[in-house]
């Protein structure tokens, strides 16, 4: 089976030493995990355009180490997923975990729509 093309701007945005040009993001899975870091780490107010995207989980690192705290970033990254990229992933499981102060990890189980295959994606929040 052919490979199909796939093309999108990387982030972080970056030049191509080769071409001079924008540098192009070729690998269908990397674009979607960025776009996932991207609504995870985004403050809600932070895009000017978008004053509503993102969750915002950064600023959970400040609150106090609890379970409440865990359950408080799940339930935002899994809303915040399912608004902003519900139509190319499926968020099957987000688990978040408070360790250390000023740190959270953060699971997110996912179905890329357009193929079909689960992926998982492990994202560490710190200060």
């Amino acid at each position: 089976m052919a490979e199909e093309l796939f093309q999108a701007i990387y982030h972080p945005i970056a030049i191509s030493p080769a071409s001079a040009r924008l540098r192009q993001e070729t690998d269908y899975e990397a674009y979607i995990k960025q776009l996932i870091r991207q609504v995870l780490l985004t403050a809600p107010g932070e895009r000017i355009n978008r004053p509503e995207f993102g969750a915002g989980v950064r600023r959970l690192v400040f609150a106090p180490i609890s379970a409440a705290t865990a359950s408080l970033a799940q339930t935002t990254t899994y809303q915040a997923l399912d608004t902003f990229l519900g139509t190319l992933i499926r968020v099957e499981n987000v688990t978040a975990v408070a360790n250390e102060p000023g740190r959270l990890d953060i699971t997110v189980a996912y179905l890329l729509r357009a193929r079909g295959e689960r992926r998982f994606l492990n994202v560490e929040v710190t200060v």
